[in-house]
């Protein structure tokens, strides 16, 4: 069955107008995506964050006086705040500023001197960011670059104007996909990408090399489903804030989405556009049990698609199923996923093993399954 995500405390309010605004899509306008050049989803309601850029998501969270101190130049004591959040540069400082606007607050420097003691290098180059600065134990794997936990941390340098880690980190990610990928005697899909990778350096040869985990060393020993989805956003988001469309463009990075779409659009005996997901494929640190069509998987694997189709080439072959996927998991997420209290109280009676097309219970839905906390 599809979860119920409801935040029941709204009387589902806030749900209703969800439904109808989040996902309120219209027929023709996938196929309009089609035409070049790509044009966004007609989602009302305001821009989405796919439409703004990183240097205006600088402005909103940081006051906005008229000038500001330079403090590399005394002779120069201030200069236009445009010149300081120019699109595609480094600020001119380390961190964010602080409300006083001449230096940064204690916080944010001391999370991003935290952020810089995380990073992780490779020949040299810095690679990603480990998981957490804890040596409580040596069998936790935070001493990895995850994938997922990465993200975040990319799309602060991102903001920062330092995109030199995250290009990095998408090439090496990428090279890993390549990487014959075994559990057992069982081979894991092309396009699976890793959950995980560490460097190990060999002090005798001086070198390093990627170990990457595709969840032969996981919880359950799942694949991770959403590492994929991850890498693709993160691939737009590169793109959208520097400007470079060089690296997308790139023959490996187009054949890297490929595969991951192929994962994703195979056809198979599932009868929902939704991805049907092992437990514990998803996350991390927290309990298990989130199994079967999550809501996050969903809305991740959304997003990835709409920014698939904005990168990939116009004479991609995937893009026509790429939109025909899109028009499917919309229409069946804003039917089935966004309820309201009137839906769950109808839930709530259903009938089970209901058969025919009359049925109204069409996932056959155990009612006490539904936990209280959901009313």
């Amino acid at each position: 069955m599809s979860p119920v995500p409801i935040d029941a405390a709204n009387h589902g309010t806030s749900a209703a107008a969800s439904a109808s605004t989040i996902f309120e899509i219209a027929d023709d306008d996938f196929s309009r995506l089609l035409e070049k050049p790509p044009k966004p989803l007609n989602i009302e309601r305001k821009r989405s964050f796919d439409e703004k850029s990183f240097s205006e998501l600088s402005m909103t969270m940081s006051p906005r006086p008229l000038f500001y101190r330079n403090p590399e130049n005394s002779s120069r004591v201030f200069e236009p705040i445009d010149s300081i959040y120019s699109s595609g540069g480094r600020s001119g400082f380390g961190t964010p500023r602080s409300e006083n606007g001449f230096e940064p607050h204690p916080i944010l420097s001391e999370a991003w001197d935290a952020l810089r003691r995380s990073m992780v290098y490779f020949r040299g180059q810095p690679v990603g960011t480990i998981a957490a600065m804890d040596q409580s134990g040596e069998e936790l794997n935070y001493d990895q670059v995850f994938v997922r936990d990465f993200v975040p941390s990319a799309l602060a340098f991102l903001m920062n104007g330092e995109p030199e880690i995250v290009k990095n980190f998408l090439l090496k990610t990428l090279c890993l996909q390549s990487w014959e990928k075994k559990v057992d005697l069982f081979k894991l899909g092309e396009g699976v990408m890793p959950a995980s990778f560490k460097v190990q350096h060999d002090q005798v040869r001086n070198s390093d090399t990627l170990v990457p985990d595709f969840g032969e060393t996981a919880i359950g020993r799942v694949a991770p489903v959403d590492s994929g989805f991850w890498w693709i956003i993160l691939l737009r988001a590169y793109t959208k804030s520097t400007g470079d469309s060089s690296l997308a463009d790139n023959p490996d990075c187009q054949r890297g989405i490929r595969l991951i779409l192929s994962l994703c659009l195979s056809k198979g005996f599932d009868t929902f556009p939704t991805l049907l997901c092992a437990d514990g494929c998803c996350m991390v640190d927290r309990r298990m049990g989130i199994y079967g069509y999550p809501i996050e998987i969903q809305a991740l694997f959304f997003m990835a698609l709409r920014c698939a189709l904005q990168l990939l080439k116009q004479d991609c072959e995937f893009q026509e199923k790429v939109v025909e996927r899109l028009h499917a998991l919309s229409f069946h997420m804003r039917s089935y996923y966004w309820l309201d209290m009137k839906q769950l109280n109808s839930i709530y009676r259903y009938k089970t093993e209901e058969y025919s097309h009359t049925a109204v219970n069409k996932f056959n839905v155990m009612p006490d399954s539904l936990p209280d906390w959901v009313f």
